[in-house]
């Protein structure tokens, strides 16, 4: 009993690392500010904790039913990671040229759902080290703790977004357009990376 009790622990940890490292709240904070620099402060809150709760659902989801899902419609992981690439590029075209900042349409975006939600945070490296942790389960106990690890992931994430939002407090309007601008080429490196990783793998095949 003890040795299942120290196996689904030490199962928890390493989901719970593991996720946090490929979520990167750290890397995801900048985006984040950048989004929601013409929000309120109650919205800049709301928008965090929506923000992880797409992300859990969106990873919950695709971790019971992802594989199924994809074999049915015959689309690989590799061609959902490109997608959300081209999504990412998207966006941070937007962040970049300034067409998310302002006016009443940007305003009505719900940016928790996506990019934020989905796919900066539950993105293809999430979703897919979700489905093979939920693959290696072997006990009741290890499926509590993955459930665990990823519920803390995401209480950690939205508190970060949380937290972050204080720095917009200080800077001036100056400074949210320039933060804007960063997250916009952050962004872009990011869905650039995404889809030559979705490449490399397509041509290794």
């Amino acid at each position: 009993m003890n040795v299942i009790e120290v196996s689904a622990v030490t199962f928890s940890i390493q989901a719970f690392v593991t996720l946090l490292v490929i979520l990167d709240p750290p890397g995801a904070t900048p985006i984040f500010l950048g989004l929601v620099a013409d929000r309120t402060k109650k919205e800049r809150v709301q928008l965090a904790w929506q923000a992880a709760l797409v992300s859990l659902v969106v990873i919950t989801f695709f971790s019971l039913f992802g594989r199924l899902i994809l074999e049915y419609m015959n689309v690989s992981i590799e061609a959902l990671q490109a997608a959300g690439g081209l999504l990412l590029l998207y966006v941070s075209l937007e962040l970049l040229t300034g067409r998310d900042m302002g006016g009443d349409e940007a305003k009505d975006k719900n940016i928790a759902l996506v990019p934020l939600g989905t796919p900066l945070l539950a993105g293809p490296g999430a979703i897919v080290a979700t489905m093979i942790f939920v693959q290696q389960i072997q006990t009741p106990a290890q499926s509590f703790g993955l459930i665990a690890a990823v519920v803390a992931v995401h209480i950690v994430i939205a508190i970060s977004l949380m937290a972050s939002t204080t720095i917009l407090g200080i800077i001036k309007d100056a400074g949210v357009t320039l933060l804007a601008r960063i997250a916009g080429l952050l962004l872009a490196a990011i869905a650039v990376q995404m889809l030559v990783d979705a490449i490399k793998a397509f041509t290794a095949q």
